[in-house]
């Protein structure tokens, strides 16, 4: 039996949204990755191996779609969430196992709106003469907006809530003229998810920097 006689039940309809089907690859993208998201949020580990798992989905759906960046985004995503497992378990630094939540820098700012911008210029220019994509710049933003959040992500910074907040703010539309409306509502609750998200960590790295420093008796 081969690869695509493996996949093709999940390629196959399952319900009809706004005369589209929808199929199963979308139907459990959309489960895993609002799980995904929901976990994030609470900055719990098992969001990694479910995120995995979410980003295999989403490569045969976006590969469907025509949506080239996004589905080679999810390989670089798979191999961004195993530094990320590893990080979150082991960046803590000495004397602790847990990697807290910090600001991002002045300096980390400054590489990442560098390379956001010419990431999102290289993609569309591969895109626009490599693919028959016919929306290379919005699939290239969202692609270098996505990378630079979940860099953020792996280090546990606060603002990288904010770069999720923009991609989803352009990915609902996207996907929706796709004609991807179920993985379109996804993104839209991932939106809300991420206001939590941000919520959350603001919460938890104020209440940590706002503890009193124990001063040892001389």
């Amino acid at each position: 039996m081969s690869l695509a006689e493996i996949l093709d039940p999940l390629q196959q309809p399952l319900v009809t949204v706004l005369d589209t089907p929808v199929s199963w690859t979308e139907v459990l993208g959309f489960g895993s990755g609002a799980l995904c998201v929901w976990l994030v949020a609470r900055q719990h580990l098992a969001n990694w191996p479910i995120g995995i798992a979410n980003n295999l989905f989403f490569i045969l759906l976006f590969t469907q779609a025509g949506l080239y960046a996004d589905a080679g985004l999810q390989i670089v995503f798979i191999t961004l969430a195993a530094y990320g497992w590893w990080t979150w378990t082991h960046g803590g630094g000495p004397g602790t196992s847990v990697l807290p939540v910090r600001r991002t820098t002045r300096t980390e700012w400054v590489w990442l709106l560098a390379a956001g911008v010419v990431g999102t210029a290289a993609i569309t220019l591969l895109l626009s003469r490599a693919t028959d994509s016919t929306v290379p710049f919005w699939d290239a933003l969202t692609t270098s907006l996505s990378l630079m959040a979940t860099y953020g992500q792996c280090r546990k910074r606060l603002e990288s809530w904010w770069l999720w907040i923009a991609a989803d703010v352009v990915y609902i539309p996207l996907y929706a003229h796709k004609g991807l409306y179920l993985t379109s509502l996804l993104y839209a609750g991932f939106l809300a998810l991420c206001i939590v998200g941000l919520r959350n960590w603001h919460r938890d790295l104020t209440a940590r920097t706002s503890r009193p420093v124990e001063v040892a008796a001389a």
